[in-house]
């Protein structure tokens, strides 16, 4: 059962709840918490921080530098998602922002994306340009998606319209939160908010990030892997197995027809072959088994989940097949990065 300290935000009607996702953060939750309290702007905010089961002194810390922070210590380990939707639950402002307790607001953050929010004619899910903490080197402004649902960064400063905005810093009206359901529990991690991102978009929201403004992040710190270390990438067995599970999961639900007709049987496909090759490649079954095949035990297993979803997101399509693709690149990204950095290491 989840336990709530008794710190409290003031505020009566925050215009906006950030919510901070905290799990063995001690390193790094108080500058992202400092970077909350320093922003200028002078619209009442709201932060709540879900702690995971932390066996760190991320609580302690919280309790005692934060007493204004609202924060929920959950006694048992229960997966970002959970924690994320936990957070909104109890969120009293009319916006959320989903920050990750490893990223640093630039101190106009808060204001630029409310004054962006209120300018918009409809709800929009917004994001910010992601830099990386250590060297200063701009990661994306927002991502696009290739035909296999792998996140392209999108590194042009004239383009805003994305396939998704990372969940690290992502803002959302919270009423559209609400309507859209927001994190599937079953996800865990990983891939949740390119799913919220394109539901979105099969709704006509748009998915938006910011020219200015943006957020300072370490990657890679807050779920191991998924970075490039020494001119190579690295990753995990766990995060691999997650990213291309969810992934799975949110292209069987959301691509639309006709396309999905021949990009999902081709995906399943491209998917055995490139673990078998890997496999072979590495000299490692695990690479295999962990990963590729826990993917498609995963999607087996919840295939009625995934049908029933499947119908009742695309009944309520509200745009085109070619609009949806319009945030799509033609060519595999896993490609591109084979031939950046060669394999990846798998720790």
């Amino acid at each position: 059962m989840a336990q709530e300290a008794a710190a409290v935000n003031s505020t009566a009607d925050p215009v906006c709840s950030i919510c901070i996702a905290n799990f063995n953060g001690e390193a790094v939750i108080g500058p992202c918490l400092q970077s909350v309290l320093n922003q200028d702007f002078d619209q009442p905010l709201e932060i709540i921080v879900h702690d995971d089961a932390s066996t760190d002194d991320s609580v302690g810390i919280i309790r005692t530098q934060f007493p204004e922070v609202t924060l929920i210590a959950n006694d048992e380990n229960a997966g970002y998602c959970v924690s994320n939707n936990r957070m909104v639950a109890r969120a009293r402002g009319r916006y959320i922002l989903l920050l990750n307790n490893d990223a640093v607001l630039h101190r106009d953050a808060v204001g630029t994306l409310f004054r962006h929010a209120e300018e918009q004619p409809g709800p929009a899910i917004l994001g910010l340009p992601q830099y990386d903490i250590e060297t200063g080197a701009l990661i994306d402004r927002g991502s696009l998606l290739d035909p296999f649902m792998n996140p392209v960064p999108n590194l042009d400063p004239g383009r805003t319209d994305v396939g998704m905005v990372m969940g690290s810093c992502l803002w959302i009206p919270k009423a559209l939160w609400d309507d859209l359901g927001g994190f599937p529990e079953w996800f865990g991690s990983l891939a949740e908010d390119m799913y919220l991102c394109c539901l979105a978009r099969l709704r006509g929201v748009p998915v938006t990030v910011l020219p200015e403004s943006g957020y300072d992040h370490w990657v890679g710190r807050s779920f191991k892997g998924g970075k490039v270390v020494g001119n190579a990438l690295q990753t995990s067995y766990r995060r691999r197995a997650l990213s291309e599970r969810n992934k799975s999961f949110t292209m069987l639900i959301c691509y639309p027809p006709p396309a999905s007709l021949f990009f999902i049987p081709v995906h399943l496909l491209v998917l055995a072959a490139e673990g078998l090759v890997l496999s072979i490649l590495k000299r490692n079954t695990r690479v295999f088994s962990d990963i590729y095949w826990f993917a498609f035990e995963n999607v087996w297993r919840e295939r009625g989940r995934l049908v029933a979803l499947r119908r009742s997101t695309q009944s309520s399509r509200r745009i085109p097949c070619r609009r949806f693709f319009a945030v799509h690149t033609s060519m595999p990204h896993k490609l591109a990065m084979l031939q950046r950095y060669g394999m990846p290491g798998i720790e």
